[in-house]
């Protein structure tokens, strides 16, 4: 695998500074944009004070820059957050017991089990002003993508090569070193497609985001998610097409301006030796290559960063005896399982505690029914989406053309909310006298297919083409050819795909089992509706065992399914 020195390669540049002229008037828009979206999110602002806000189309470009700026942030939050967990629960066996299952509790919790816990203290932190309010929206859409692109990252740096780590080794590459210029790198083509299905779960749930309904109070905070909100309670059909719209607008631009550019420039970090046949390519990018100025301030930056490399050294020889890993403590690892067993039992303890005295065991059972209701749904839903998505995924990894044209197309299809397509359920069920407990299902598939889809995407667009020629060199076809070489290829992708899908399919059972299109209500039996129904009503007691069972729910399905798989994963399906 070759690392380029620097993010802009020396290159003849082209009549002077024409490029950076270029690309002035884009930079500076995009700060005249970012300080018009800041100022409007640091405006004073009471608890209790409406927010005026318009169906009118032309205030809409407004709200998707609020929108997208509060993406951005998220999107940034959840990229710190993903290093700091990878990088702890991939090399410490003792923080990886810890970590893992409580990144296990975090995905179940859905957004409206955060909003109604955060929300208050945010605004309590910033009183009179209303960044407490944005700082919660954020947050909300914090937690509906940073635990994808967390467990991407975990399972990348868990699967390097073992030649790859063994050259790390001898080449004396002190932790900090091995993080960025080995496991990252190889880490970044899995986490980009993650990054883009990351965005498209905050699309996903913007509506929740910016459309807080807690314990009786409504805010709204202007966005293309509140006005999603306003439309679907005025049955406004036509703004619900401007609102399209508005997201098509902007997933394009994420597209053309992030995450195209990023594509492009990651695909140096391919583990193959040669390179592909069609690599992708983004204008953008392209520019800035060409230009003088800007490839210095990249320049400066990457030196920036090299000499941060500096700071923690190795001073012996790699393949010396003070190279190996010193002996684990079996006292100390011993303890810590004991501490660990001990914090279970005092929860389990708090636990049992909370429903004697607050909802009682009879609720409980009947919350257990629901959630297994709902996992029901869920099970079923990931059954299919893998049927139909990972032949589609594979597909279109495989051919690097087809996913840059398909790229733009599938951001769009995962952002697009559920919530968008109430009208025509709730007129077909209501209409038909349809079983709200089966034909409100389908809803959850917007949760749950894109996750594999990408994933699977990733895995199959890292394949070295080493492998690819030499599985066509021996002849390899048709079923053969998926069960000895594809499937494996991509089954650490699709476990990362299939663990957040469940994840996504979770938190998607909140909008899914309690549809509301105007006065009209649908409710499907279910753990999401349970949590959905006491949301509005501010049942915190109910909310909190909601929550806690599916929980208990995600954690068993990772745990007796997904981690094993996991394992199998690490041990034989990988490169």
């Amino acid at each position: 695998m070759a690392f380029e020195k620097n993010f802009f390669p020396r290159q003849v540049v082209e009549a002077g500074n024409r490029w950076d002229w270029a690309l002035l008037p884009l930079v500076l828009a995009a700060l005249v944009l970012a300080g018009l979206g800041g100022a409007g999110m640091t405006r004073p602002y009471h608890l209790g004070d409406a927010i005026p806000l318009s169906l009118d189309p032309i205030q809409l470009p407004y709200y998707l820059l609020r929108t997208t700026l509060r993406m951005l942030l998220a999107l940034v939050f959840s990229l710190l957050f993903s290093f700091a967990f990878a990088t702890a629960a991939a090399r410490w066996r003792a923080a990886e017991k810890v970590l893992v299952p409580l990144l296990d509790i975090l995905q179940s919790i859905p957004i409206l089990g955060f909003l109604s816990i955060t929300v208050t203290g945010f605004i309590a932190l910033f009183p009179g002003n209303l960044f407490g309010v944005e700082c919660a929206a954020i947050f909300a859409i914090f937690t509906s993508q940073a635990w994808n692109m967390a467990f991407s990252l975990y399972q990348s740096m868990r699967t390097v090569p073992g030649e790859l780590q063994e050259a790390a080794r001898v080449f004396q590459l002190s932790p900090w070193q091995r993080f960025w210029r080995l496991e990252l790198p190889f880490a970044m083509p899995g986490l980009l497609w993650n990054m883009m299905m990351s965005m498209s779960g905050g699309w996903f749930f913007v509506v929740a985001s910016e459309a807080i309904a807690v314990a009786g109070q409504n805010i709204k905070l202007p966005g293309v998610g509140s006005y999603i909100a306003m439309a679907i309670e005025a049955r406004n059909l036509q703004a619900i097409g401007w609102a399209i719209l508005g997201m098509l607008i902007g997933i394009v631009m994420y597209d053309q301006f992030l995450f195209r550019p990023l594509v492009a420039w990651a695909d140096k970090f391919r583990f193959e030796e040669g390179g592909q046949e069609a690599a992708p390519t983004s204008w953008l990018l392209t520019w800035s290559r060409r230009t003088e100025r800007i490839a210095k301030l990249g320049e400066r930056f990457t030196r920036a960063l090299e000499s941060t490399f500096t700071w923690f050294r190795i001073t012996h020889d790699g393949t010396s005896i003070r190279a190996r890993q010193a002996p684990h403590s079996g006292t100390i690892a011993r303890a810590w399982d004991a501490l660990i067993a001990a914090g279970g039992l005092f929860a389990v303890y708090e636990l049992y505690t909370f429903v004697h005295a607050e909802v009682g065991f009879g609720e409980v059972w009947h919350v257990f029914l629901l959630g297994c209701a709902t996992m029901l749904r869920v099970v079923i839903l990931i059954a299919l989406a893998s049927v139909v998505w990972v032949p589609i995924g594979v597909w279109i990894g495989l051919r690097p053309a087809v996913s840059g044209r398909l790229q733009a197309v599938a951001q769009f299809l995962a952002a697009f909310p559920a919530n968008l397509m109430f009208p025509v359920f709730v007129v077909l069920i209501v209409h038909w006298h349809l079983n709200p407990d089966i034909w409100l299902s389908p809803l959850m598939v917007f949760g749950t297919q894109w996750y594999l889809l990408f994933n699977v995407i990733a895995g199959a667009s890292s394949i070295p083409s080493e492998l690819r020629f030499a599985a066509g060199n021996i002849g390899l076809t048709g079923w053969l050819k998926w069960k000895r070489f594809l499937l494996p290829a991509v089954f650490p992708s699709f476990v990362t795909g299939a663990i957040t899908a469940s994840g996504g399919s979770w938190n998607a059972s909140i909008v899914s089992e309690y549809v509301t299109w105007g006065n009209t209500t649908l409710e499907a039996k279910g753990l999401g509706s349970y949590i959905a129904h006491f949301t509005a009503t501010g049942d915190f007691h109910r909310i909190a065992l909601g929550i806690c069972v599916m929980c208990v729910f995600v954690m068993g399905m990772n745990h007796f399914v997904w981690r094993r798989l996991y394992r199998i994963a690490e041990e034989r399906m990988h490169f």
